[in-house]
C-alpha cells in the first residue's frame, strides 16, 4: 500500500462503497489547499445555502421613522453634533428616508438647508 496516509483513504474510500455513505476521502486534497482553502471548501459544503423563511429587505416596505412628538415643522432645534452643533435652527419638514430638513436660515446663522438624522436634534 506504500505510505501510511494512502491506506487510509484507500480504506475510508473502500468502507463508503461498501457502506453506501459517502465518506471522507478528501484528506490529501484539504491539506494540500492551506488553511484558507479548506474554509472556503468547508464553507461551500456546510454554508448558509438553506432558504430562510425571512423576508428580503426588497420585499419589505421601508418607512420613514416616526417623528418625536416634540419636532414640528417651524420649531427651533438645536443640533447635537456635526459641524453646526449647538447651534439653534429651524425645522422644516421630516424627508421620506426619515431624515429631518432643517436650515438656519443661512442669512441668520450660516446654517444651509441640511438633512440631520433625529438623534442629533
Amino acid at each position: 500500500f506504500g505510505s501510511r496516509g494512502s491506506s487510509v483513504e484507500q480504506f475510508l474510500a473502500a468502507l463508503a462503497a461498501a457502506s453506501g455513505l459517502q465518506g471522507r476521502t478528501d484528506r490529501g486534497q484539504r491539506a494540500a489547499m492551506g488553511k484558507a482553502g479548506q474554509a472556503r471548501q468547508v464553507f461551500k459544503t456546510f454554508g448558509k445555502n438553506k432558504k430562510s423563511g425571512k423576508v428580503k429587505t426588497e420585499d419589505k416596505k421601508k418607512t420613514a421613522p416616526k417623528l418625536k412628538k416634540d419636532i414640528t415643522p417651524g420649531s427651533v432645534l438645536i443640533l447635537l453634533a456635526g459641524r453646526f452643533r449647538g447651534t439653534r435652527v429651524v425645522f422644516l419638514k421630516q424627508l421620506e428616508s426619515g431624515l429631518l430638513l432643517i436650515t438656519g436660515p443661512y442669512a441668520v446663522n450660516g446654517v444651509p438647508l441640511r438633512r440631520v438624522n433625529q438623534r442629533f436634534c
